[in-house]
């Protein structure tokens, strides 16, 4: 079986959150409490810029395996990229209500913690981390 690309490290979250541009780091910090409360897990330095919470065995249709995180996120340059380990449209209910984002598979992409709807984040990632 080939071994995912990314794989959990022990660098620092604290240190990559300092890494990230200025006017991201408070959403970060947002962010790494929500989805703390969602999981009851300890953020997880996944690769060089994924901070994952919990830990999850997947196993794919195609019969791909690989070791991974409950849910996590990435600031990326251009939006914040939420990884939920689901199938967005099985959450349509939230989504709905969340605000400005666009939804990949099992993403969300969110430009900032001020456009949208905290609340309903949160029950999207407590209801992501129970799947």
């Amino acid at each position: 079986m080939a071994q995912n690309k990314t794989q959990k490290t022990k660098n620092s979250v604290a240190a990559f959150i300092k890494s990230v541009e200025k006017g991201r780091q408070a959403d970060c910090r947002e962010i790494v409490k929500m989805m703390r409360k969602a999981t009851g897990s300890i953020p997880t330095m996944w690769g060089e810029s994924i901070i994952g919470f919990g830990d999850v065995h997947l196993k794919y249709a195609s019969g791909r395996e690989l070791d991974w995180f409950k849910i996590g996120f990435s600031p990326r340059k251009k939006e914040i990229s939420l990884y939920l380990t689901c199938n967005i449209k099985k959450f349509g209910k939230y989504v709905k209500k969340l605000g400005p984002h666009r939804a990949g598979k099992g993403c969300l992409y969110i430009k900032s913690l001020q456009d949208i709807d905290i609340n309903v984040l949160q029950e999207l990632f407590k209801s992501s981390a129970q799947t």
